[in-house]
Formats: C-alpha cells, structure tokens, sequence
C-alpha cells in the first residue's frame, strides 16, 4: 500500500481524537519523513506532542512549522506556539509569538486572549482585561474570553463586570445545547 503524507496525516488526525497519541505522532513523523518540508505536518506534530504532554517537543516542532511557513502567515502555528511557551514557564516567548501575530492581523480574538492568559498570569490584571474585551469585541461569542474577562474582573473587584460575564456565559451555554 502507497503512504501519502496526506493520508499519514489524517490517519494521525483520527489516532490523536481517539488518544492514541504515540501512534499519531509515529504517522506524522512517518509522513515527515516522506515531505520533510511540509510545515502543516510539522505543526500538527507539535500540536499532537502538546496534547500528549511533551511540551518541549511540541514545541520544537511549532519552530520547524513556523520557519517552513511560506511567509509566516499561518496564525495557527503562532497561536500555539504563544500557549506552549507559556505551559513551559517561557513568557518572554510567549509574548513575542502573540505580538508577532498581532502585528499580522490585529483581528484575531484567539490571539488576542492568549495575550491576556499571559498578562492574567503576570498578574497585570488591567492589560489582561483590555486583551480580553478586545477579544470579544472582534468575537462575541468567544467563550473562552469571556470565561478569563470574568475572572479579571473578579481580580479587579469589577463586581458588575463580573456578573455580567457570568450571565453571558450562562446565555452562551444554553445556547450550546442541542435538543434532541
């Protein structure tokens, strides 16, 4: 049978979904072998890496995704990179990757709240919250921003804030459910 990266990659797609992460990761490194220059592959081998707790791993192989990436263009990779830094202890990293995608494209609430998960964690409660409602003023919906705008808020003593969020939060769960 002929392996195709593209077919080693959706296989380790399926494997990872199931947690069978060191099989997934021995298809992507299968099909690394094969396109050794594919940085989808190299960034869906650092994600897989990420979520099987090799943290260091992951995030060896995000830096071979974002220097394969023609242009630097996939925010994705940045993305995750800024979480995996800050997983490792690496603000400063952490910072820089969200910064660098920020200065691509202003409008990425994903960016945007990684930005304020790193200020959170800095304690610096009023950038982080200015990162989270920038977040959400780009998407509304974003439960994740809105989960950490709320906790600011919480540190900040913004009582108001605070229970905003959580009904909005609760608005957005019960919109969530499907009925069956």
């Amino acid at each position: 049978m002929f392996e195709s990266p593209e077919t080693l990659n959706t296989h380790a797609i399926e494997l990872a979904s199931r947690g069978s992460y060191a099989e997934a990761i021995a298809c992507l490194k299968r099909a690394i072998y094969i396109e050794k220059s594919n940085y989808l592959l190299w960034y869906n081998l650092g994600i897989t890496y990420r979520d099987s707790g090799d943290l260091h791993a992951a995030k060896q192989a995000l830096i071979t995704a974002y220097e394969l990436d023609p242009g630097y263009e996939d925010q994705e990779v940045l993305e995750g990179l800024s979480l995996v830094c800050l997983a490792l202890g690496e603000t400063d990293e952490a910072f820089e990757y969200c910064s660098i995608g920020l200065d691509m494209n202003e409008n990425n609430p994903r960016l945007w709240n990684n930005l304020g998960v790193l200020h959170f964690t800095a304690k610096a409660y009023e950038s982080a919250g200015a990162a989270f409602e920038k977040a959400l003023s780009l998407n509304p919906h974003y439960y994740d921003a809105l989960f950490n705008l709320r906790d600011t808020y919480a540190e900040l003593g913004n009582k108001p804030g605070e229970r905003e969020c959580a009904r909005l939060l609760n608005e957005l769960k019960k919109g969530s459910t499907t009925h069956v």
